[in-house]
C-alpha cells in the first residue's frame, strides 16, 4: 500500500486495513499482514482526515462544543500516533504538545512539523511547571 501511494507509512496503511477501507479485488482486507501480489486491484474506500481515528473523535467534540482553538497553544497527553495533534493542527492550533510514554508510535507528517514538540518516552504524571 506504501509503494503504490495508499498510505504514506506502515502505520497509516495499517490503520486503514483495521478500519475496514481496504479492499483487493471486491473482497475486504481483513489482516493487515496478508500478502497479496503486486498486480492486486488494491481500492482504499475512505481515506481518514486524520493520522488516527482519535481525531475524528476530537473533531466531532470541536464541533459539538462549538470550541475553536485556532491560534491555540495545546497539549495531546497520551499522543500516541498523534491523531488529535494531526485535527488541533487541522483547526488552526498554533502549536502542540506531543506527550507519550512510548517512543517512536507518533506519526512521521507530525513528528517533522514544526507546530509540534514532541515529549516521548515521559509519563504525563512527572510533569511538573519547572
Amino acid at each position: 500500500m506504501v509503494v503504490h501511494q495508499f498510505a504514506s507509512t506502515l502505520d497509516e496503511a495499517e490503520r486503514l486495513i483495521r478500519s475496514g477501507e481496504v479492499y483487493v479485488a471486491e473482497t475486504r482486507v481483513e489482516k493487515p499482514g496478508h500478502l497479496y501480489s503486486e498486480d492486486s486491484f488494491i481500492k482504499v474506500k475512505k481515506r481518514l482526515p486524520y493520522v488516527s481515528r482519535g481525531g475524528i473523535k476530537l473533531a466531532g467534540g470541536l464541533n459539538y462544543f462549538t470550541i475553536d482553538p485556532s491560534g491555540w497553544i495545546c497539549a495531546d497527553i497520551g499522543a500516541s500516533s498523534g491523531g488529535f495533534t494531526d485535527c488541533l493542527l487541522q483547526h488552526g492550533a498554533k502549536l502542540v504538545y506531543a506527550v507519550d510514554v512510548s517512543y517512536g508510535q507518533l506519526d512521521w507528517k507530525l513528528r517533522t512539523d514544526s507546530r509540534v514538540i514532541v515529549y516521548e518516552r515521559l509519563n504525563a504524571r512527572n510533569i511538573s511547571s519547572e
